[in-house]
């Protein structure tokens, strides 16, 4: 796409294509604006390209028109605005946009909210490996809000995004796995997908390798394995992780007992609420 997109804007630097009416100059100037490649990012010609080329049924075009409209760049947000769009370019295939209205469905965003509309969607896109539509639909058939909940169906679609690397579907797959929801407990396999997860920066994920490694779950307990993941977690805000952290350090579990370390930790979660912590910190704080 890249070079496609160099070799038009090549050909297009006066725009001549594009005022001529050729949709796919059209689609590439809008991108162009809109991603700040090959033009200075400007939203407002980005949706006056689009348009153009949205206009003439281009169904990519469509699409980002959308995005746009949902996310208020270039133009005030208007969710109608952009599902008209997503719904154009989703009745032509584009998997995109499916996943894109299925996300307004799901969350009713300038429609009326329907789980089932929005699962008609996502599967239309998950079917064609969209990743975040395989993930999004694992989450509704999880959450059961406004339908049967169906723990089979949410590991299905998890396995399938998380087996593409998708970080939320590899913690969401680790926790099926870790409790025994829609799957036999194993606790081996919540370890792999926690960790591919953590390895990615998902924070819960990366809290819930500490618990493991903190109890010994179906293997040997690893103070310092769970220190390890506690501390990423912890860097990252969570105040669970960052009163675990604490508790570490006051009792010298995997690390040199250090009061002043713990009262630090316990402080960061006291200070997001946390009730544990600021229970530890008042009793330290004697």
């Amino acid at each position: 796409m890249n070079m496609a997109l160099h070799k038009i804007m090549q050909k297009l630097s006066n725009k001549i294509a594009a005022e001529q009416g050729d949709i796919t100059a059209q689609f590439y100037l809008g991108y162009a604006y809109h991603t700040g490649n090959y033009a200075p990012q400007d939203y407002e010609e980005a949706i006056k390209w689009y348009t153009l080329a949205a206009e003439q049924g281009d169904i990519d075009a469509q699409n980002n028109l959308g995005i746009l409209y949902a996310y208020g760049q270039g133009t005030p947000q208007n969710y109608e605005e952009a599902n008209k769009w997503y719904a154009l370019a989703a009745e032509q295939g584009n998997v995109d946009a499916q996943a894109n209205l299925g996300y307004s469905y799901q969350h009713g965003y300038g429609v009326i909210q329907s789980d089932n509309e929005a699962i008609k969607w996502y599967t239309l896109a998950a079917n064609q490996d969209h990743v975040n539509a395989q993930n999004n639909l694992g989450n509704i058939y999880l959450n059961g809000y406004s339908i049967p909940q169906n723990y089979e169906k949410a590991f299905k679609w998890y396995t399938l995004a998380a087996n593409q690397g998708h970080a939320d579907a590899q913690y969401n797959l680790g926790v099926l796995y870790e409790y025994g929801n829609g799957i036999q407990q194993n606790y081996e396999e919540a370890l792999k997908w926690y960790t591919l997860s953590a390895n990615q920066g998902h924070v819960y994920a990366q809290y819930n390798l500490g618990v493991f490694y903190t109890l010994g779950n179906a293997f040997p307990k690893d103070h310092t394995k769970a220190l390890q993941w506690y501390r990423l977690a912890a860097a990252q805000g969570l105040a669970d992780a960052q009163n675990n952290l604490g508790t570490f350090y006051e009792y010298g579990y995997g690390v040199p007992k250090n009061y002043k370390e713990a009262i630090q930790w316990y402080t960061l979660a006291a200070n997001q609420g946390n009730v544990i912590a600021q229970k530890n910190l008042t009793r330290l704080s004697k």
